[in-house]
């Protein structure tokens, strides 16, 4: 799944909408998703919440490493879309149609 926000919202609001009916044992961020609610949301599904915790928070969650490796994986299926040049350079001029080419690429790496 994926949604597509303007540049200046944050990551973490978009979780929601994106983990909402997602039946998984692992949700997998990095840290700009350390927020007590959304790791609550998702205790409550029954998943793990492998996310590090912000520097800046006092009381520390812990994290299983090894599990948190994984998320590389994510990663490079973002550099993989980033080699169509299309969603690099965002020569669309409207967010429906961006959203489309990002669909586009995405289901293209997905049945390569």
């Amino acid at each position: 799944r994926f949604t597509l926000t303007a540049g200046q919202r944050g990551d973490c609001p978009q979780a929601y909408t994106l983990i909402e009916g997602l039946p998984a044992k692992v949700v997998m961020a990095d840290a700009a998703y350390d927020a007590d609610p959304l790791r609550r949301e998702i205790a409550d599904k029954g998943a793990i919440a492998v996310i590090p915790s912000n520097p800046s928070r006092s009381l520390k969650h812990p994290l299983d490493k090894h599990l948190y490796a994984q998320r590389h994986l994510i990663e490079c299926c973002f550099s993989r879309l980033k080699q169509f040049r299309r969603v690099a350079t965002r020569f669309e001029k409207t967010a429906r149609n961006y959203l489309a080419v990002v669909t586009i690429a995405a289901t293209v790496l997905w049945t390569r």
